[in-house]
């Protein structure tokens, strides 16, 4: 996967997010409202998935979007979510990475 666009560390991710709201009164929605908010760019997404890769193309009227699009919008939520929280996303993610390797080391067949 290559890209001309800047590679972002979490760290940096929550920081350019927090910057952001922190510019507005309302600051972050609360637990409840961000899940929602997730469901809905989940629904989004699956929308697009169906889309590209199901048996429901676009209609001609329809706004273009992309894959990467809807998960962008999903990384903004989850990392609203992070920050709201106080959660580290890096922390979250190496305890769940080591979770998954140990867990589902022998689940998968190995490629030689």
């Amino acid at each position: 996967m290559t890209t001309d666009h800047p590679a972002f560390q979490t760290d940096q991710m929550q920081k350019r997010v927090d910057d952001y709201i922190s510019q507005f009164k309302e600051g972050y929605f609360s637990p409840l409202s961000l899940i929602a908010r997730l469901s809905e760019e989940t629904g989004e997404l699956a929308r697009e998935i169906n889309h590209y890769y199901g048996e429901k193309p676009k209609k001609t009227t329809e706004k273009v979007n992309t894959v990467e699009d809807e998960l962008g919008d999903i990384l903004f939520v989850l990392t609203c979510f992070a920050n709201s929280l106080d959660i580290d996303l890096s922390e979250a993610f190496d305890t769940s990475m080591q979770k998954i390797e140990t867990r589902d080391s022998d689940r998968w067949t190995h490629k030689d």
